[in-house]
């Protein structure tokens, strides 16, 4: 069955990642039309995530982010459809890195780990060893269909990008110390822990929910740099990235100072253009689950 559905769904992908600029967004407004107007996709659980975080904002503006959130998401996905046919100058056009020195200083020293979040176009964010010596990895969660899985690999791996499982980081961090390799790990870093694992409590957007702090662990036990990576639209398709380091060495930090940096600087580029986070996320589900000795701090 996973076979014939690749099959199947395989033609109208590459159909759609061949199609030219103004068509494509066309299709991508047809799309948010029967997205958001007629199958109302999660609509309660954006609303209701809007409406938390922004007590201040009255429903006009709610409804505006909104309605703009579903338009940023229909073309944020089909744009990683696109990936499968974009060349290597037509992705850097598409997204272009602003300061990518900031990385090339810090991978002669040491591996790098950088943390984004779900926030304009994450997908792309493998383009970026186009402009690097080190070698580049992409933490990702496998998908249950093992042929769109592959696929999903072979895509997102055009760009010299090797992908590997969040239980793989660890080892392939020590593996590469080991071996005199120098890497740099991509990892979207904002997901939601279950309740009963969170070994962290933080405020995000105002409201105290369980904190995903994997990336803090490692890079403190295993002397990484970490670098947040924030992410802008510029125009329909066009994205900016701009590197801001947290720390050039994380055994240097404070205990969670490197995951509350990244959560204040996630913080601020959704206050900027709130419309460009993935509200669809049950991110705040947990939030009436703080254990005691976590809500009791401020």
């Amino acid at each position: 069955m996973q076979l014939l559905v690749f099959i199947l769904v395989y033609p109208f992908l590459w159909l759609i990642s061949i199609l030219p600029h103004r068509i494509f967004y066309g299709f991508s407004d047809f799309v948010f039309f029967l997205v958001y107007k007629v199958i109302g996709y999660r609509r309660k659980v954006v609303q209701e995530n809007l409406n938390l975080v922004f007590p201040e904002k009255g429903q006009d503006e709610i409804h505006r982010i909104e309605r703009k959130f579903y338009k940023h998401m229909c073309d944020m996905f089909l744009e990683m459809v696109k990936t499968m046919n974009l060349t290597k100058d037509q992705i850097k056009k598409k997204y272009n890195v602003l300061n990518i020195e900031v990385i090339n200083n810090l991978e002669k020293k040491r591996s790098i780990l950088v943390v984004c979040s779900h926030y304009a176009n994450w997908e792309w964010t493998v383009s970026m060893n186009n402009y690097v010596q080190a070698k580049g990895y992409a933490v990702y969660q496998k998908i249950g269909n093992k042929y769109f899985d592959r696929f999903i690999k072979k895509v997102r791996e055009r760009w010299n990008t090797t992908l590997i499982t969040q239980q793989q980081t660890v080892k392939t961090v020590v593996r590469d110390k080991r071996d005199g390799v120098i890497g740099i790990f991509g990892m979207v870093s904002d997901q939601s822990p279950q309740a009963h694992r969170a070994q962290y409590w933080s405020e995000f957007m105002g409201v105290k929910v369980p904190i995903f702090n994997g990336a803090e662990t490692m890079a403190r036990k295993l002397g990484l740099a970490v670098v947040f990576l924030k992410v802008s639209k510029v125009k329909r398709g066009y994205y900016q990235a701009e590197f801001i380091p947290i720390t050039e060495n994380g055994k240097d930090t404070e205990e969670n100072e490197i995951t509350e940096t990244f959560l204040r600087l996630t913080e601020q580029q959704i206050k900027e253009r709130p419309e460009h986070y993935l509200w669809t996320h049950k991110r705040w589900k947990h939030r009436d689950k703080t254990p005691a000795h976590f809500a009791k701090v401020t």
